[in-house]
């Protein structure tokens, strides 16, 4: 069971730090919090720990730094495994099935992530956001948000969103408690649930979310909400702290051997880079002009691994493969 330090860098209206949350709660992992700011900057990340990935949320474990929710999951499950009394996001399915842990991972990422929640950010009152909240975004996603196309689509969004919700309803239609009929709810229930609980928070999307026209749908949102709940009421609630004793506690920190990780020469043949060279890793949809540089140290066909100069020290930041550029850099950050 690792001793290290467990800290989350999120902001309260990001919905995947409403995601990693609700993870860290099934898998009931004790942790810290670092609240930022939902716009850049951040110097917690971007000058301690010397990170240029802007997308919330992070998680470290010890020394080492997990970008992305999919990767921080799959970290979660294996080195919190249930076999040393930690909640599982794979549990095996009723009837004796066994765990479909590759589909889950993959619905999580493409389904729910990438393309699940695109619609549902349309459901945002774009028009009436500051300014300089909408010159962060436009930023992120590398061209100007238009808000009022944006509320002209938002009845295509929706509709779109009633035809994912109808593909749910189906698979909910053999009265499975569970999405994937598993003994629990899995990392499958927490991707779709995070997006519709956080959809169905905004004003005017009662007509979408009828009990009448997706009854089960809405009975397993309710069921995921109250378990979600449960957890949270039986478990002591995170601790915050400020960004300068995080970065202090990370880089005091130990960090996991490479050999976890390993180095996959075929990989990195077929990328064009090599151990110990000098990358630059960015995400292939948005935040692309933000990328971490750092000393190439570990590689396999899951992630990535940099090592990064902070202000505060070194950090190992991992990312995934899946979604992510690699790429020779010229600029060093060591």
């Amino acid at each position: 069971m690792s001793t290290l330090p467990v800290i989350l860098y999120r902001y309260d209206t990001s919905p995947f730090s409403h995601k990693i949350d609700n993870v860290l709660l099934l898998k009931r992992i004790p942790h810290q919090r670092v609240n930022v700011s939902p716009m850049l900057p951040r110097p917690e990340i971007t000058d301690f720990l010397g990170i240029v990935y802007r997308r919330i949320p992070i998680l470290a474990i010890g020394n080492d730094v997990y970008c992305d929710t999919s990767l921080i999951v799959s970290t979660l499950e294996r080195r919190f495994p249930a076999t040393n009394g930690h909640g599982t996001l794979f549990p095996a399915g009723k009837h004796g099935k066994g765990r479909d842990t590759g589909l889950i991972k993959a619905f999580s990422k493409f389904y729910a992530d990438n393309t699940l929640f695109p619609p549902a950010t349309n459901l945002i009152p774009w028009g009436k956001l500051p300014a300089a909240f909408l010159k962060d975004r436009s930023a992120l996603r590398g061209a100007p948000i238009n808000t009022e196309a944006m509320a002209a689509n938002r009845g295509i969004s929706e509709s779109t969103l009633s035809t994912h919700m109808m593909l749910i309803e189906e698979q909910l239609s053999d009265s499975r408690e569970w999405l994937f009929d598993t003994e629990s709810p899995s990392l499958a229930d927490i991707s779709v649930h995070f997006v519709l609980a956080w959809g169905k928070s905004f004003r005017g999307t009662e007509a979408l979310f009828d009990q009448g026209r997706i009854p089960l749908t809405m009975q397993w949102l309710n069921r995921v909400s109250a378990f979600i709940n449960e957890q949270r009421e039986n478990q002591a609630a995170p601790v915050k702290i400020h960004g300068l004793d995080a970065a202090n506690k990370i880089v005091a920190s130990t960090h996991e051997a490479y050999s976890v990780v390993g180095f996959d020469s075929i990989e990195a043949a077929r990328l064009g880079v090599s151990e110990g060279g000098n990358v630059q890793v960015a995400p292939e949809d948005t935040g692309r002009a933000y990328p971490t540089i750092g000393k190439l140290v570990a590689l396999n066909r899951e992630e990535v691994v940099l090592e990064v100069q902070g202000s505060k020290g070194l950090v190992r930041c991992h990312f995934p493969r899946l979604g992510f550029s690699i790429r020779v850099s010229q600029e060093s950050k060591l």
